[in-house]
């Protein structure tokens, strides 16, 4: 599903342009980035985020992704999403490029897109899950109001390492009892 554009303090969420296939490749493509995600390939070939950006830019497409951008540079900083699954859920994902780090984007975007969901999208619940290697992106969710579920041992297997992932979720109910920026 094309996303609408979302503006927060800082950031502008909008959907992802033909043109931002280098800065994907350069960005999501720094192994840094890759470790700590489920499907993004490292070395990112040519041409991967093309094929990426096409995909999901399809009506047809399932999931909704964001394009990452600060205001204050209007350069791409990193992707969020939601992918819905059954029973009026989705999960959450999200990547913010390595010079990006530590500014807060991550928390921000997420924030947005979870508000997103539940006013836009009449979504229930929201879920999301990290490899427990990755403690920052645990922050990043509980920051977003999200409750920690527990770790599933070695579901997960990541450049032929088996790693364990953290599962997070937030309902609906809770969403609404939290104070809102709005």
């Amino acid at each position: 599903m094309q996303p609408p554009t979302l503006t927060t303090e800082r950031l502008i969420l909008r959907p992802f342009a033909a043109t931002d296939a280098t800065d994907v490749q350069r960005l999501a493509g720094a192994r840094e980035v890759a470790l700590n995600t489920l499907h993004i390939p490292h070395p990112y070939l040519d041409g991967v985020a093309e094929a990426w950006i096409e995909r999901i830019r399809q009506p047809e497409a399932p999931e909704t992704v964001f394009a990452i951008v600060p205001r204050e540079t209007g350069e791409l900083a990193g992707a969020v999403g939601l992918v819905p699954k059954e029973h009026d859920k989705a999960e959450i994902g999200y990547w913010i490029g390595v010079p990006y780090w530590g500014r807060g984007y991550a928390t921000e975007a997420a924030s947005a897109v979870i508000a997103y969901g539940f006013e836009q999208r009449g979504l229930n619940r929201i879920e999301a899950c990290h490899f427990t290697r990755n403690p920052q992106s645990g922050r990043v969710l509980a920051k977003c109001g999200m409750q920690r579920e527990g770790t599933w041992r070695q579901a997960i297997r990541k450049w032929d390492q088996y790693v364990d992932v953290t599962w997070w979720s937030i309902l609906r109910s809770e969403w609404e009892r939290r104070p809102q920026t709005r």
